[in-house]
C-alpha cells in the first residue's frame, strides 16, 4: 500500500509540473488526455463559465456533445453548473437536484453521447468573482463511484485549481473586472427579481415604492457593470454576490470557446 501511494504522489507531481510548464492549449489538452486515463476513467473536462455567459473549456467530452450542450443551451438547465454555483465544496453528482423535467432530459442526453451514469465536480472560484469547474465522470456504480471520489478528492481538488490557474494566463481577456460590493437592499432587490417576481411585487416585499426599487435596481446595474437589469441579475449570480437556485444563465458563446476548432474531440 505504501509503494502504491508513493507511485501515485509522483504521477500526480509530474502532472501538475505539465500544467505549469504548458504554454498552448494544446499541452492542456493532452494532459486532460492523461489525466482521464490515469484514473481509468470516463472524462476529465475543465469549463468556465464568463459573467456574460460565455463559455470556455477543455477536456475528453466529445466535439458532438460539445456543441449540442452549446445549441440546445444547455448553460440554462445543466443541474451540475447550478448546483455547483451554490457551494464551494466538491459536488457528486448525484446529490444534486434532478426532478425538474428539463434536469432529466438533460442528463438523459448526457448519458447518451458518453458523458457517464456517475460525476463530481469541484467549484472553483477565481478573482472578481471568476466561476469555474473541473469535472470527472464515468459509467460505474454507485460504490465503485463512492470509493473513487473517496481516494482520490483532494488530488482532483488540486489539479483543478490548478488548471484553473493555467486557464487564466491563457485567457486573460477573460478575467471579469473588479466590481464594487452591492447593498443588502440591492441584494434584495436583485434577488427577488431573480426568483421571478415581479417589480411591484419586489417593491410591496421591500415596503418601498417601485419608484425607489428602481434607484435600487439601477445603483446595483451600475456597481456590476450591466447593461440591463437580466445582465445585472446573471452578473450578481456568477460573481456570487446573490444566490437563486435553478436560476438560468445566458449561453451566448459556444463551448469551449474556440469557433475554429474544438480541443474537445479525443
Amino acid at each position: 500500500m505504501p509503494r502504491r501511494e508513493t507511485t501515485l504522489d509522483k504521477k500526480l507531481e509530474n502532472f501538475l509540473h505539465r500544467i505549469e510548464r504548458a504554454d498552448a492549449l494544446d499541452e492542456i489538452q493532452g494532459l486532460i488526455v492523461d489525466v482521464r486515463d490515469h484514473y481509468h476513467i470516463d472524462h476529465a473536462v475543465y469549463h468556465w463559465v464568463s459573467a456574460d455567459g460565455g463559455q470556455y473549456g477543455f477536456g475528453t467530452y466529445s466535439a458532438q456533445w460539445a456543441a449540442i450542450y452549446a445549441e440546445k443551451d444547455y448553460l440554462r438547465t445543466d443541474p451540475v453548473i447550478i448546483g455547483c454555483f451554490s457551494t464551494f465544496q466538491p459536488v457528486d453528482w448525484k446529490r444534486l437536484d434532478w426532478s425538474s423535467k428539463a434536469a432529466r432530459a438533460f442528463r438523459n442526453d448526457a448519458v447518451a453521447h458518453g458523458v457517464g451514469t456517475q460525476g463530481y465536480s469541484v467549484p472553483i472560484r477565481g478573482p472578481n468573482g471568476q466561476f469555474a469547474l473541473f469535472s470527472v465522470s464515468h459509467t460505474c456504480d454507485d460504490d465503485v463511484w463512492a470509493a473513487f471520489t473517496l481516494e482520490h478528492q483532494r488530488e482532483l481538488i488540486l489539479l483543478a485549481h490548478v488548471l484553473n490557474q493555467k486557464a487564466m494566463e491563457f485567457e486573460k481577456n477573460r478575467m471579469p473586472e473588479p466590481t464594487r460590493h452591492l447593498s443588502p437592499r440591492e441584494v434584495d432587490a436583485l434577488t427577488f427579481l431573480a426568483m421571478g417576481y415581479g417589480r411591484a411585487h419586489v417593491a410591496e416585499m421591500l415596503s418601498i415604492s417601485e419608484h425607489t426599487l428602481r434607484a435600487y435596481i439601477e445603483s446595483a446595474r451600475f456597481k456590476l457593470g450591466a447593461t440591463n437589469t437580466i445582465h445585472a441579475i446573471t452578473k450578481a449570480l456568477l460573481e456570487g454576490q446573490i444566490v437563486v437556485g435553478g436560476a438560468a444563465r445566458a449561453a451566448a458563446e459556444s463551448w469551449p470557446g474556440r469557433k475554429d476548432e474544438s480541443p474537445l474531440s479525443h
